[in-house]
């Protein structure tokens, strides 16, 4: 999956959603999606619509509300566990920013849940999107749910996805919007964590909006 490549009918759709909220999405994450602080110091996404109430199961095929992490920060980022690039790149990154954010906010940091939500619910059942957060932290949680679900959970998230062509031996790629949001205790979105920058400059992201 190509952060650069991307078709034109992706381009139109990463258009209309910039123009509905303060950001510019773009298909697996071309570099320059990540939003910094607006020059006022308010959060760049405030006031944005962008997540909202939704019900996945996690590894234990748990259901899960977004209203279940209800005052905390929550990180979340849409992928999913068959991605050969974009996605671990993202979420190791986003795991370690975590933990180096950690080291001197240690407890700012337990006030934080990352989340990592499937846009592949066909293969990513729970033990897979369970085994996959596992790999990174242990304290990311991985979801799925039915396809409806999943639909549903990516239209209130703003978070593009289309399933590519399967291959002759069942495979298949998705093309989908990676971008890494930070929300507030009441669910409300802050801003962008910017993975394609590194794990540091994902901790000094962090380091300006969990109070």
């Amino acid at each position: 999956m190509n952060r650069l490549a991307m078709p034109r009918n992706k381009l139109i759709f990463a258009a209309a959603i910039a123009f509905a909220v303060p950001l510019s999405l773009s298909a697996c994450g071309s570099a320059g999606t990540q939003q910094g602080a607006s020059g006022d110091g308010r959060p760049p996404l405030e006031g944005a619509k962008i997540g909202g109430p939704f019900e996945l199961v996690d590894k234990d095929g748990k259901a899960v509300r977004w209203s279940d992490f209800a005052g905390k920060y929550r990180i979340v980022y849409f992928g999913y566990t068959y991605c050969p690039d974009v996605c671990p790149t993202d979420v190791q990154r986003m795991s370690q920013g975590l933990r180096l954010y950690a080291k001197d906010h240690a407890a700012l940091a337990d006030k934080i849940q990352p989340i990592f939500i499937t846009v592949d619910p066909q293969r990513d059942t729970p033990a897979k999107v369970g085994e996959f957060a596992a790999a990174f932290s242990d304290k990311l949680i991985g979801l799925t749910g039915t396809p409806e679900q999943i639909a549903s959970a990516a239209k209130t998230f703003r978070v593009f996805y289309s399933k590519g062509e399967t291959s002759p031996g069942g495979g298949y790629l998705v093309d989908h919007s990676s971008i890494t949001y930070l929300f507030g205790p009441q669910g409300e979105p802050l801003a962008t964590l910017p993975t394609d920058l590194g794990p540091e400059a994902v901790a000094d992201e962090l380091a300006k909006w969990v109070k």
